[in-house]
């Protein structure tokens, strides 16, 4: 097998060149979700599709998630198969990337090039998107045709997965498909999410905190600051709240896992907003955002019980009745919750195989750890099949001047190829 593995990494270095004009043409086409304003992915879809066309795919299908602000009314997500040397009995490898990227963000901040027109340059390739998910779709892709091309059948059937909505929740990509149509996944897949990492390819993830934002929203009454005792400060009821919910969270939740990075739950309050637009209005709304990663073990519903519990005594300590009404009044929204499974078992196959490949191609051990972020490996896990989230990465994601280091992406395909092959 030691042969054939490096048959196919000779063949992913001729590709190389391939490799690249595929990541230039899929960056040139946006593809942002409705969420931002962006009409989806159907026309990423739609050139994926055509440039994939003539490949010796076993079986290419293509699910449309019904989203009547996208174009077309659709959020395509695309199934590839090449079969391994059983046939459609073989063990199955998964490899999922999605079509999705974030929007550009301030454009003046590009310096090097404009977030749609793709630049090769010093061995990267800058635009939005191209780390964030193409440097890796472009790998899964020429892992497979780099086999197809040496007529090689690998032990595992290689299931290339190039989904929607990654960016905005998965809830018309990897959650719908698993939703709609159950019957496409098995205990028994390996499942790689090549969308995190580090920038040696030496961290494979294997846990996620789960996720909690949820904004608190205080209603006052406005006044001018020099008579604060004709209305409800907002400002400081909010500032008073999110003080001590800060203080309680880290408090009660201390437990620390060395698995993560940081080993500890996180609670941070992120984004303020009040339409006091002079220093001497004492506003009378104001609201704030946490942004909370829970190690698994804690309860968000907890959570949230704690956080309604402390908002009735603020409302309780800053009690007024203005004008027949009694204020001040405070809501909570949550804005994302994503409650996070079981972790995959550090000696489950896929990680066994990964960490393996490492050895073999790069000479590294990799470590196994957990992270603060979200992917979709997370449905894979609630469905109990073992997922890992891997790749070589500069983390450029979201970022201005976002690039993709083209030696990653031709190392990573080799990678994947081994995981198919050993």
């Amino acid at each position: 097998m030691g042969e054939i593995l490096d048959r196919v990494s000779r063949e992913i270095e001729n590709l190389r060149d391939e490799m690249v004009e595929t990541l230039v043409e899929l960056i040139k086409i946006p593809a942002i979700s409705p969420d931002y304003g962006g009409e989806g992915e159907y026309d990423k879809a739609q050139k994926l599709l055509e440039m994939i066309k003539d490949w010796p795919f076993d079986k290419v299908e293509v699910y449309n998630a019904p989203d009547g602000r996208a174009k077309n009314g659709v959020r395509p997500s695309i199934l590839a198969y090449y079969y391994g040397e059983k046939g459609e009995k073989s063990e199955r490898l998964w490899i999922l990337t999605h079509l999705d990227v974030v929007p550009p963000g301030d454009l003046s901040r590009w310096t090097v090039t404009e977030p749609f027109k793709p630049l090769v340059k010093d061995g990267k390739v800058y635009g939005r998107g191209s780390e964030d998910n193409g440097q890796s779709l472009v790998s899964s892709l020429y892992a497979v045709k780099a086999m197809m091309n040496l007529g090689i059948r690998p032990k595992r059937t290689v299931v290339l997965a190039f989904v929607s909505d990654e960016e905005t929740g998965s809830h018309y990509g990897v959650e719908w498909l698993i939703k709609n149509h159950p019957e496409l996944f098995k205990k028994e897949d390996l499942v790689l999410v090549p969308d995190g990492g580090n920038e040696d390819g030496t961290f494979v993830e294997v846990a996620e905190k789960s996720i909690l934002w949820f904004k608190v929203r205080v209603k006052g009454k406005q006044v001018h600051a020099s008579m604060p005792h004709k209305g409800l400060n907002a400002h400081r009821v909010a500032l008073d709240l999110a003080y001590h919910l800060d203080r309680l969270l880290h408090e009660k939740y201390p437990t620390r896992n060395e698995l993560f990075e940081p080993p500890e739950s996180t609670f941070e309050p992120t984004m303020v907003k009040n339409p006091a637009n002079s220093p001497n209005i004492a506003p009378g709304e104001h609201e704030v955002v946490f942004d909370c990663r829970v190690l698994p073990n804690y309860s968000l519903d907890e959570i949230l019980e704690d956080v309604g519990r402390l908002t009735e005594e603020v409302k309780e300590k800053y009690r007024k009745e203005i004008d027949g009404k009694i204020l001040p009044e405070i809501e909570i929204e949550v804005l994302q919750r994503l409650d996070a499974p079981a972790p995959t078992d550090p000696n489950s196959e896929i990680v066994v195989l990964l960490k393996d490949a490492l050895r073999k191609l790069r000479g590294k051990d990799a470590k196994v750890g957990g992270i603060g972020g979200g992917t979709f490996a997370a449905f894979f896990r609630k469905l109990g099949i073992p997922a890992v989230v891997w790749a070589t990465l500069d983390e450029m994601a979201h970022q201005p001047d976002e690039y993709a280091k083209i030696d990653n992406m031709v190392e990573d395909a080799k990678v994947m190829a081994a995981l198919a092959l050993l």
